[in-house]
């Protein structure tokens, strides 16, 4: 006996509106499954942040119930492992922080901008495929081969050109110039590349407004195109500033291991990073106040790059440039 015509449109329905119930079921599933992995990633981030800043802020407590927070954040001498009387005044390594890091954006920073301008504005389509691929794998490259070559090569340079110009030799076997120029060549790729995105975001509109109403190719890359990309510009120096204060293994190797205030860069200075390099490589016992500042000296390095990132923000906030 045959099923009337109605009964079998009915139960065609009822399985395709089963069908869609499941289908809309899985979705669902898969959705709250998508959304607890993100929640999970994001909460792991946060964790991880929150458990350095308890690791960091519980030993540097530590560290200034030994030592004067006074002492450690006015002193000029650093001298943890030398003589019978410890000193622990940190500005000597916030100096040599500071010494390489400006060395570094003297040279990186303008380079940057002028490479990215050429490769944005002038180069061609062929040349620029080359280029900027060939440019952004000097960030592959190991920092501690930049340290190598910061020591055997850049100063030696630096060492040379200094007795040609002065006829003395002002450079030692290690010193903050070389160590400088080094961090610099390894943030040049992100200063290139980040600018040079930038500049190429810039609306072809405003070139051609230029173009019309006379101006050159390079007015218009310094009056028009330029301005307009001055908030990714900026966001390329803040990264690039901040990646090469955390530096290591370029100025633990090139810099020197002499913690001393100075401005000149022929001179070998210790960083923060490279102290504490020298710390958790060296013979301090883990219950020593030398070990102790090392968490302390970390804790400072955390504090400055948070500050220079928050005030980045506000810079990124007063510079930024929207398109339609």
């Amino acid at each position: 006996m045959t099923a009337a015509p109605h009964d079998a449109a009915g139960e065609l329905f009822e399985l395709a509106n089963r069908g869609r119930s499941r289908s809309r079921h899985v979705r669902d599933g898969g959705e709250a499954v998508v959304k607890v992995v993100l929640a999970g990633c994001a909460g792991f981030s946060v964790l991880i942040t929150a458990l350095i800043i308890g690791i960091l802020a519980y030993e540097a407590v530590r560290f200034f119930m030994d030592v004067s927070v006074v002492e450690f954040l006015t002193g000029t001498e650093w001298s943890p492992l030398l003589g019978e009387e410890k000193r622990f005044g940190v500005w000597p390594l916030v100096a040599g922080t500071l010494l390489v890091t400006l060395v570094a954006a003297i040279f990186a920073l303008p380079t940057g901008l002028v490479t990215a301008v050429f490769l944005s504005e002038y180069a061609p389509s062929w040349l620029r495929a080359i280029l900027k691929p060939v440019l952004e794998i000097l960030a592959g490259i190991p920092t501690v081969v930049y340290g190598f070559f910061a020591l055997l090569i850049i100063n030696p340079s630096l060492q040379w050109i200094a007795k040609v110009v002065t006829g003395e030799e002002l450079f030692g076997a290690y010193s903050a110039g070389a160590a400088g120029i080094a961090v610099g060549i390894m943030i040049l790729p992100i200063v290139t590349s980040l600018s040079e995105d930038a500049l190429r975001s810039v609306p072809r509109g405003l070139r051609d407004g230029a173009y019309a109403l006379g101006s050159t190719r390079f007015d218009t890359s310094v009056r028009v195109v330029i301005p307009g990309a001055l908030g990714g510009i900026m966001a390329s120096y803040l990264l690039a500033i901040t990646r090469a204060i955390g530096e290591t293994m370029i100025v633990a190797l090139a810099a020197g291991g002499l913690a001393q205030l100075t401005v000149l860069p022929w001179r070998q200075v210790q960083t923060m990073t490279a102290y504490m390099v020298q710390i958790f490589l060296g013979d301090a016992p883990a219950t020593g106040v030398e070990f102790k500042s090392s968490f302390a000296v970390a804790a400072l390095l955390f504090l400055m790059t948070l500050l220079l990132t928050l005030a980045g923000y506000r810079i990124l906030a007063r510079f930024r440039e929207e398109y339609e």
